[in-house]
């Protein structure tokens, strides 16, 4: 049954909300079930319009409404479940709204909810609308004073801006009361209530202001904070120095909470952060945990610009605030964990998360036309591919007038809610260039096909190279346009680089060049060379394309060996080993035993026994390529082939290189105590990744490798590697350790959540995944939780989500219909899973869909989870 709140919002009905909020007054009386919550605002109507004053709310109950300090009785507005009409108000007014909410209800945890024993907020982007009647879009900007009050045993009270007071009442009942002097939309709003420790540092800003950092979290956590610290004052002196971007209020606050639906959240002033983003030791955190909180706790900050200080005027434009700060923290750990490891991950992450969205029923532009439920939108692509969007559009105007064009930006949109329009206006500005077919990026789901044919000219020294891009039609959207894909280029001979001229281009005697691409078909002519060159395209992954290019094997070893570009050596390995991934594949369908090509596994030997390669990237290029990737080049494709084909392919290359992967593993070890810096993660990776490849071979030798791997780690990065290297070995060892993991960790919720993940991601039966469901510690009401099962099952363990008899269909749903019911946001978020159905094999694609119509004809279902199953069946 399709709910009622299931309508299309469209871009192109957006109408200016017609009053302005000049100050908003909150005050609030905490209690777990019934919070009491009182607006003033001062409102004006914006021209001369006649309209009504219309206030979303819902999920609590209105107490009073007065205007001007005259009461408003019942038969002078209009309340339904979504909201609050005030048909006849003046040109200017007070207004002020009595409500009560209760916050210990909301599981959905979308608004005020109480918690693990806290209160706290998550109002982005429509989580407002359960506090007080208000206009809950990003648009309508005003400057807020929040006064808390409750009972002393809560004891901390925050909320974003200064703190102008603070002090005791009667009752055994204190007060906080804040100003945040800078505009701001209700979804950036935030509260927090509890008992926390708290860790105090102090930054200096480049005018020379002492700004006080508190990052609040769980009593007994105050030493997990201290990386995140350093991260926060590391994020806010590299935006002054790469973006001129200073820090603007009395304080910045942090609190870490561990039921939070999503990553973090910007809130000015006061971030909050799912504790898992945010809290690490060696013993408790990996090296990725590590770069992931370093990462995001940079993104949330860069949002104090981008995001907070200019937002976006509807949510359709999430992508200006969202894939600029993405782009903006890629930079940031670029610059502390070096510019090539960082690109490789970052396409390894957009590849993995994506593309299978751009290549699916869910796909989207990156700004849609349309939503049903703005959740719903929180996508990689929107995140991701927007990133990647702003990288392109800086190497098309250059990078100086990038830096230029930022500036122009926050000069002219600050204290406002922008548009893509008025962002790209500045670009074409400064740089002269007409940008509007960059804007069809924005509008146009799908991924660019980029087609380069070759044609050699020997007796001339020419090589003539024809492109064609080609974007294949998505749902709800069967025309393509071109699209301005810029090709960072190079040519590489026998010897490495190659000089070349582009006399068109005005281009003499250079290595490398950038081609803008911006018709279905054109072509470069090179020349000035000596030799047949090999091309090198899309350096650093220029733009996010798939590439189509005939390759001979030994051209493949030729970039994979020798090319100066990083991302291009791994990416060619990457490409070389998805071919083989497929045939083999293929091979295992037809009973054959699967073999990869010996120019493969030579070319990755190459690599092993370089000692002058970072160790960071040879793990990498010892990681095969995702199961999606080769999953998404399969015609009819068959996970438990694509897994067979990926473990021959491991194992072939542990026996091509068995001694070599034994020295790794025992001597690329960092010395002295854990240090989460590039370097040392480096290293582990390295000797961690020799590890897993020689855990395949499952003899008792490496069995014994794997399990001293066990009992020797110290750090939380050695030990999932460890354990993960038990499982895949075949080790009677395996249960033993996670026993002792558990007996370990069993009251860290953070660490147990891993002991959750590895065993659904390493399953090799429903009844292991049913059996975790099952376990005591398991909270389906828990996000944090419920992913490290249920999201770790189905979208990192595909052989057993797509088993033939749809099993795993079966219990993802029901896990779905469960969350719900509490929680749409989650729930819409793991039917995500189904996104690859229609890929697979026709019998298990049948039941696959049968599962989905039944989900979305579910009584009671939300939006959220509707919209994802209707967009999976091909239905708006």
């Amino acid at each position: 049954m399709k709910p009622e709140q299931a309508v299309q919002i469209h871009l192109a009905d957006y109408q200016p909300y017609p009053f302005a909020i000049e100050t908003t007054d909150l005050q609030f009386q905490l209690h777990e079930t019934a919070t009491l919550v009182q607006l003033k605002c001062k409102i004006s109507r914006k021209g001369n319009n006649a309209e009504p004053l219309v206030l979303d709310g819902e999920n609590m109950e209105l107490l009073a409404i007065a205007i001007d300090g005259k009461a408003v009785l019942a038969n002078e507005y209009q309340l339904d479940d979504h909201k609050l009409v005030l048909v006849d108000v003046p040109d200017s007014f007070l207004l002020e709204i009595n409500t009560k909410i209760s916050p210990a209800d909301n599981h959905a945890l979308n608004g005020l909810y109480f918690s693990g024993g806290m209160y706290c907020t998550q109002c982005e982007a429509q989580g407002f609308r359960n506090i007080t009647y208000y206009p809950d879009r990003p648009d309508v900007m005003s400057k807020f004073t929040v006064r808390i009050e409750a009972d002393k045993s809560v004891k901390t009270l925050l909320s974003n801006g200064n703190l102008l007071d603070s002090g005791d009442l009667e009752g055994n009942r204190h007060f906080t009361l804040w100003e945040d002097p800078f505009k701001k939309p209700a979804y950036l709003f935030a509260l927090v209530g509890g008992v926390f420790d708290m860790i105090e540092d102090h930054f200096t800003t480049m005018s020379d202001r002492e700004i006080p950092l508190q990052i609040y979290v769980d009593p007994g956590d105050a030493h997990l904070a201290e990386y995140a610290m350093d991260a926060l004052k590391r994020s806010m002196k590299w935006d002054e120095e790469a973006f001129g971007r200073e820090y603007d209020l009395d304080l910045f606050m942090i609190v870490a909470v561990r039921s939070f639906n999503f990553g973090a959240m910007e809130n000015k002033g006061l971030n909050i952060f799912n504790s898992s983003v945010l809290l690490a030791d060696a013993k408790t955190a990996t090296d990725a945990d590590f770069e992931r909180i370093e990462s995001v706790v940079a993104h949330e900050y860069f949002h104090n610009w981008t995001g907070n200080r200019i937002t976006c005027r509807d949510w359709f434009q999430l992508c200006l605030k969202e894939g600029l700060t993405v782009y903006r923290d890629q930079e940031f750990s670029a610059s502390q964990r070096g510019a090539g490891i960082c690109r490789i991950k970052d396409v390894k992450a957009l590849r993995a998360r994506q593309f299978p969205e751009d290549s699916g029923p869910l796909a989207h532009p990156v700004r849609p036309a349309s939503y049903m439920a703005i959740d719903n939108f929180y996508t990689a692509t929107v995140y991701e591919k927007g990133a990647e969007l702003i990288r392109a559009l800086k190497i098309i105007v250059g990078e100086e007038n990038f830096a230029k064009g930022m500036d122009l930006y926050f000069e002219t949109c600050d204290g406002t809610a922008a548009t893509m329009e008025q962002f790209l206006d500045c670009f074409a500005k400064i740089s002269g260039q007409d940008l509007s077919q960059f804007l069809v990026w924005y509008g146009q789901a799908g991924r660019p096909r980029v087609t380069i044919k070759q044609n050699w000219d020997s007796q001339t020294g020419t090589l003539q190279l024809d492109f064609t891009q080609e974007t294949a039609p998505t749902p709800r959207q069967k025309e393509k346009q071109a699209v301005p894909i810029p090709v960072r280029i190079g040519l590489l001979g026998q010897s490495g680089s190659l000089n070349f001229d582009i006399k068109s281009l005005g281009v003499s005697e250079q290595q490398e060049a950038v081609l803008i691409l911006n018709k279905q078909q054109q072509s470069w002519t090179f020349s000035g060379l000596s030799e047949r060159p090999v091309v090198s395209a899309f350096r650093q992954f220029s733009a996010p394309i798939t590439l189509q290019i005939e390759r001979y094997s030994a051209d493949q070893a030729l970039i994979i060996a020798n090319d100066s570009d990083q991302f291009n050596r791994w990416e060619e390995a990457q490409s070389f080993a998805r071919a083989q991934l497929l045939q083999m594949s293929e091979q295992v369908l037809q009973n054959i035993e699967p073999q990869a090509s010996e120019q493969y596994l030579t070319a990755i030997s190459a690599i092993l026994n370089d000692d002058e390669l970072d160790p960071a990237f040879v793990a990498l290029c010892l990681q095969l390529p995702s199961d999606d990737e080769v999953f998404q080049m399969m015609e009819e494709a068959a996970p438990e082939a694509i897994k067979s084909a990926k473990l021959a392919m491991v194992r072939q290359l542990a026996v091509s290189n068995m001694d070599r992967l034994l020295t790794l593993q025992s001597q690329m070890r960092p010395a002295g105590a854990f240090k989460p810096d590039a370097k040392s993660a480096a290293l582990r990776s390295l000797s961690n990744q020799a590890l897993l490849t020689l855990s395949t071979l499952a003899s008792d030798e490496i069995r014994e490798l794997v399990w001293q791997a066990w009992q020797n780690a110290d750090n939380m990065t050695d030990t999932m590697a460890s354990l993960v290297a038990l499982k895949r070995s075949g080790s009677n060892k395996y249960q033993q350790a996670l026993g002792e993991f558990y007996q370990q960790w069993h009251k860290n919720p953070l660490v147990l959540d891993k002991w959750f993940s590895v065993q659904a991601v390493n399953a090799d039966d429903i009844a292991s995944i049913n059996n975790l469901l099952e376990h005591t510690d398991f909270d389906i009401l828990n996000p944090n939780r419920a992913r490290a099962v249920y999201g770790a099952f189905a979208m990192a363990n595909p052989a057993l989500f797509h088993l033939a008899d749809g099993s795993g269909y079966q219990l993802l749903a029901g896990g779905i219909l469960k969350i719900d019911k509490q929680n749409p946001s989650l729930a819409a978020r793991l039917m995500g899973a189904f996104s690859s159905w229609q890929k697979v094999e026709p019998v298990r694609s049948k039941l696959a869909g049968k599962i989905i119509n039944e989900v979305k004809s579910a009584n009671g279902l939300s939006k959220n989870t509707y919209e994802i199953a209707s967009k999976h069946l091909g239905a708006d």
